[in-house]
């Protein structure tokens, strides 16, 4: 049976608190605390790193605001592996308390709209849909190859993206969407993130 996850809200966060963010020192040890299983962690270090990559170079954004992305990145799912019934329901209540800035809830709020039924809206909360799901299966990809991400290409890439057997937990119907809802070729992203994932996966 599926859990029913809808937030039934869309307004997250107080608007005065747009400039609080945790420190990096913080959102890390949130993460390490809530989350136990490393595969789910390295995951969420690799989302929070594409973020905070696309902020710099495609958005053109100042440090603070590569932060907001990142850190969206990294806690979108911090409530999933110990509390997967509050899924995002723990984390964004998590943030609320600390008074943490609004587009960063947000973004975690709007990350899966079919399950949690908040439509992405900013360019942040557009990208984090974007790439969460592709990233895992990018990440699947490069375990099955002997050069892991080196040399990856995005035909290959494709190709697992076309066989539904493969990383068969990755909808590739909330993929498609996601690229859509991001006005964004499904191919830019997957070439983005082959070439910027690696730099994180010999954290496993």
């Amino acid at each position: 049976m599926e859990m029913n996850l809808r937030l039934q809200r869309n307004q997250f966060g107080n608007p005065s608190d747009e400039d609080n963010v945790l420190s990096r020192e913080e959102a890390h040890h949130l993460l390490n605390d809530w989350v136990k299983n490393e595969r789910l962690r390295l995951h969420m270090l690799q989302v929070g790193h594409l973020m905070r990559c696309w902020a710099a170079e495609r958005e053109h954004l100042d440090e603070k605001e590569q932060w907001k992305w990142e850190l969206a990145g990294l806690l979108h799912d911090a409530d999933w592996d110990q509390w997967p019934e509050q899924h995002c329901r723990k984390i964004i209540d998590e943030q609320e308390a600390r008074q943490i800035a609004p587009s960063v809830i947000r973004a975690i709020a709007s990350h899966g709209p079919a399950h949690f039924g908040v439509e992405p809206e900013s360019r942040m909360d557009q990208m984090l849909y974007a790439f969460d799901e592709l990233s895992g299966l990018t990440h699947a990809y490069s375990l099955m190859r002997p050069g892991g991400y080196a040399g990856m290409e995005l035909k290959g890439l494709m190709k697992r993206f076309r066989e539904k057997s493969f990383a068969a937990n990755v909808s590739r119907e909330e993929v498609l969407d996601a690229q859509r809802k991001a006005n964004l070729d499904l191919e830019t992203v997957m070439q983005f993130i082959i070439s910027h994932q690696g730099a994180v996966s010999a954290a496993e």
